[in-house]
């Protein structure tokens, strides 16, 4: 049986969308579990048991938990802002460890290598000195004042920009990125990873996305999403060790790593640890 704090943590299960009565199986944290439209067009999800699970829908998602939340579900304010088009990415699966997955999403240094002249470029390869910070009354990791120059920063982009980019973890395998909105400078687009843990090393990332962008098409949008991360996944995929490390031996960061020290500290601090590796080996 499950124990740890992580079991009490509302996590993504599926895309309101696609969901109907005849229902969907799928995993959560080793364990088969069933969501489904109930009679009443509301989302449901039981176990391979039949026990009923707790439910929200929200941010496009249906969401559950195997534990009993002690909170609701993260607030994402411009979700319901005027103006702005909320867009469904899809579902990725990757064979790496959940918390892998969130903190490559913090990673700004493989930009100009991974998204070769999309999200970054060589020679423009350094990352400037930003601010991290655990906020501790939303006890949330936050980092901001992060700035990169990226030749696409976004599917609206027609030139090269330099992109203003925060990053805020509100969940153990959330993570909410604002940055620049091409069309709307002094706005902030929002780009999300929330990602289904199958297992400790296998996990679905359902990406969303809260963009101001009047003009491309929907599947436009939702391709230049699918293809950043799934350039993403080959790297992921091949990373060791598969979990997560948490001993700050285990791995020597740079500068540019700051953001995934403080989200280690933050996951070993609450005892975060399914997808960890907690000792070296």
């Amino acid at each position: 049986m499950l124990s740890g704090p992580m079991v009490d943590e509302w996590y993504p299960v599926g895309m309101i969308s696609q969901l109907d009565t005849a229902g969907r199986n799928t995993v959560l944290m080793g364990h088969p579990i069933r969501v489904a439209k109930g009679i009443d067009g509301k989302a449901e999800a039981v176990t391979g048991e039949g026990r009923a699970l707790p439910v929200i829908e929200r941010y496009g998602h249906v969401w559950t938990s195997l534990g009993t939340p002690n909170k609701p579900l993260f607030d994402i304010p411009e979700a319901e802002q005027a103006g702005r088009r909320l867009v469904d990415v899809g579902v990725v699966r990757v064979r790496c460890s959940p918390l892998r997955a969130v903190e490559n999403f913090l990673d700004i240094a493989h930009f100009p290598f991974v998204h070769t002249d999309i999200l970054g470029a060589e020679p423009h390869t350094e990352v400037e000195n930003y601010k991290v910070e655990i906020r501790e009354d939303a006890d949330e990791v936050w980092a901001t004042q992060i700035k990169f120059f990226q030749p696409q920063a976004a599917k609206s982009a027609e030139n090269g920009i330099t992109t203003d980019y925060m990053y805020r973890v509100p969940a153990p395998t959330c993570s909410v990125l604002y940055k620049t909105s091409p069309p709307r400078p002094g706005e902030w687009d929002v780009i999300t990873l929330f990602v289904q843990p199958l297992a400790e090393d296998l996990c679905d990332v359902w990406p969303w996305m809260a963009l101001f962008d009047d003009t491309t098409p929907m599947t436009d949008l939702i391709h230049f999403q699918q293809m950043i991360f799934l350039q993403d996944r080959s790297i992921l995929e091949n990373q060791i060790p598969r979990l997560l490390p948490l001993d700050p031996g285990m791995e020597i960061p740079t500068r540019a790593d700051l953001t995934s020290v403080a989200y280690r500290r933050w996951l070993k601090r609450h005892h975060y640890t399914y997808g960890a590796q907690l000792v070296a080996q």
